[in-house]
């Protein structure tokens, strides 16, 4: 099965998982809300890192839960583990395998906090130490670059979201989802399109702010595994402090701007990089009269935007790749599982 055709199941893993998952994301939703848990602390690396950050954002802004990202280093390297008083600990690993993230998941236990883990194999040895599971049922993913497994991650995350919110309104909001990504699927010639007029990229960055923050670091992170791009994340707030010094004409910019609180403040950005710098600005956008050049998306509710915004991006940098000359089914150096102490 080819890079594409992992892509192209997002759709059904999707439906799959907001259909069968209620379970586990009620258990999970139910430690989270726990009267002894006020915030949680979150293990992860690479992509689960970026699902990482959105949880940081939709657990907090849709069910009020503090969220931190864990150090894992503390918890082997140093052996010097912080006071986990008052969390649940959170695994989020799509293979379930890598030691540092087993050890701060198993320091949770040891000091008798509740543990969650996220995986798309139940039965790893992170799933094994946890109180609760919640598996992914993505499949087998075979390309190095992980695609339906993040997206599967992003909705289990919504789901507890919504699991711990008790609302009718956000359960509908889950179930536009597979449908939207289909949907971006669909406008994959006019992606493709959008990745020739930028060309075949050295270097750039990319913006994204709220809940899209992650989108950001996802994208670049995509750009980087699979079409050596040096990509920089930025939120765009974070980007006025300094960062926009760096752009020049034709500096290649990717943005996400979604519908929402942050989109008038991310557009007033993207007009200052557009009209100051004339720099090389393609935009992920549920907006089809935003200014510039823009791979449009179909509509979901704003928390939910990250599933098909990234999407996109994933069609976006297989076309890189193929640009730069790069087989993105073979990044150099790298391995489907990564195992970190």
């Amino acid at each position: 099965m080819s890079l594409r055709d992992e892509m192209f199941e997002q759709p059904a893993v999707l439906e799959r998982l907001v259909l069968a998952s209620r379970g586990p994301t009620t258990e999970a939703a139910a430690i989270l809300g726990r009267a002894d848990v006020v915030h949680a602390v979150i293990a992860a690396r690479g992509t689960s890192d970026n699902a990482a950050r959105y949880a940081k954002y939709v657990w907090g802004s849709v069910a009020g839960l503090s969220v931190t990202l864990a150090a894992p280093s503390l918890y082997g390297g140093y052996d010097t583990p912080p006071d986990l008083s008052g969390s649940a600990v959170v695994g989020i690993s799509q293979s379930g395998q890598s030691p540092d993230l087993l050890a701060v998941v198993a320091e949770g236990r040891s000091q008798g906090r509740p543990t969650i883990v996220i995986t798309n194999d139940p039965n790893s040895p992170l799933a094994a130490i946890a109180d609760t599971v919640v598996p992914l049922g993505a499949g087998p993913e075979r390309a190095v670059a992980a695609t339906k497994t993040y997206t599967a991650t992003l909705l289990a995350v919504a789901e507890i979201a919504a699991a711990m919110a008790g609302s009718s309104e956000r359960d509908s909001d889950l179930l536009t989802v597979p449908e939207a990504v289909a949907g971006t699927l669909e406008t994959e010639k006019e992606i493709r399109s959008s990745a020739s007029h930028v060309g075949p990229i050295r270097d750039c960055v990319v913006l994204g702010r709220g809940f899209n923050y992650a989108t950001a670091f996802e994208w670049a992170l995509k750009l980087q595994e699979m079409a050596y791009v040096l990509a920089h994340p930025f939120s765009t707030a974070d980007f006025a402090h300094g960062p926009f010094a760096v752009l020049e004409h034709r500096f290649p910019v990717l943005a996400v701007a979604m519908q929402g609180p942050m989109f008038a403040v991310t557009v007033e950005m993207l007009e200052r990089i557009r009209h100051e710098r004339a720099a090389n600005l393609i935009t992920v956008t549920d907006r089809a009269d935003l200014g510039g050049r823009v791979m449009v998306v179909p509509q979901v509710a704003e928390w939910l935007t990250p599933i098909p915004a990234i999407v996109a991006a994933q069609i976006f940098t297989a076309a890189m790749a193929e640009l730069r000359g790069i087989d993105p089914e073979k990044p150099r150096g790298l391995q489907k599982v990564t195992r970190t102490e």
